[in-house]
Order: structure tokens, then C-alpha cells, then sequence
């Protein structure tokens, strides 16, 4: 049962988005410019990243909407997400992802533990610039976004295909409502 008064018939994020619109405006907007903005990581690894730390912070409702959303870009490919959610080392994915994935790590144990030897990992594997501070970004927005959902205790349905339909529509319409910006 969440926290506060919540609206009922809305899962997760979306209730406390739907409480307080005026936080839900920009919260919206930068998942858009992360996850499917310009950008030379596709979005389904930008969705990876953000999967992976929503499964490090524990975050139910985050963790199976995002995990939905990459296999989405990901032409259905749930396999590849829970491989890299269960060990992104040895999951089949390039070199530079993995070392973005711990870079992703760190910022989500604290900033301060990403060191310069996670960036010239990045670096040696071929991340830009723009891509590790996208990385960073995506990996500090969605420790926000797991403690947004779970302290406020939000409705997390337990219904795979629920999370599916969620993901197809965050994958295929984005995150930003019309006349929301």
C-alpha cells in the first residue's frame, strides 16, 4: 500500500507522476533525452543501463518496465536484457557495454566510486565522452527514479504481460505525454 494517497489504477512511477504532474514534466522529459534522444548508444542499451541498475537498486516496478522497454528495441530479445541483468561480464554484448555497465555500477554505489580506471576502461573500449556522461547520467537518474517508486511503496502489478504492454509503449511512444513538453 503506497505511502500516500496515490491514485489507485496506476502502477508504479506513473501514480506518483499522476499526484504531482508539475515533477512529472521534467522527470519525463529526461528519461526521453536518456533513453531514446540522440545518441550514438542505441536505446536498447541505454534501456540496458537502465535495467541493470534498477536490478542492482531493487526496484520491482523499474527493473520489469525497463527490462521490457530494451527487449523491445531489441527486436524481443528478453534473453540478452536478463543475461546482462544477471551478469553483464559474461552476458554477449560488446566490450565497450560491459565496461559502461560498470562504470553504471559505481555511480550506483556512489559517485565517488567511479575512479579513473572505470573511464579508461570505457575509454580503451571505445566510449565517447558524451556516451560515459550519458552513462553516469542514466545510472544517477534512475537511483532517483527506484527511490521515487519505492519510497513512495507505489503499485508494483505482478503480471509479466502487464510490464510487457509497458514496455512496448515507453519503447515505441517514448515517455513525454502530448501537451506535456
Amino acid at each position: 500500500m503506497p505511502h500516500i494517497a496515490l491514485p489507485e489504477d496506476l502502477p508504479g512511477i506513473t501514480s506518483a507522476f499522476a499526484f504531482r504532474p508539475a515533477t512529472a514534466v521534467p522527470m519525463r522529459a529526461l528519461a526521453e533525452v536518456l533513453l531514446r534522444g540522440p545518441n550514438t548508444l542505441t536505446s536498447g542499451e541505454r534501456e540496458m543501463i537502465a535495467t541493470f541498475v534498477s536490478s542492482r537498486n531493487d526496484c520491482d516496478f523499474c527493473q520489469a518496465s525497463h527490462r521490457a522497454a530494451a527487449a523491445h528495441h531489441l527486436e524481443g530479445d528478453y534473453d540478452l536484457v536478463d543475461a546482462v541483468r544477471r551478469d553483464y561480464e559474461s552476458a554477449p554484448i560488446s566490450s565497450k557495454l560491459k565496461a559502461l555497465l560498470a562504470v553504471a555500477d559505481k555511480v550506483r554505489e556512489g559517485g565517488k566510486q567511479v575512479t579513473s580506471v572505470h573511464i579508461e576502461r570505457a575509454r580503451s573500449e571505445g566510449a565517447t565522452d558524451t556516451e560515459i556522461h550519458d552513462t553516469v547520467l542514466i545510472a544517477a537518474a534512475f537511483c532517483m527514479f527506484n527511490r521515487y517508486v519505492d519510497g513512495l511503496a507505489t503499485w508494483t502489478p505482478t503480471d509479466p504481460q502487464a510490464y510487457h504492454q509497458m514496455g512496448e509503449r515507453m519503447a515505441r511512444q517514448g515517455y513525454v505525454r502530448p501537451g506535456q513538453g
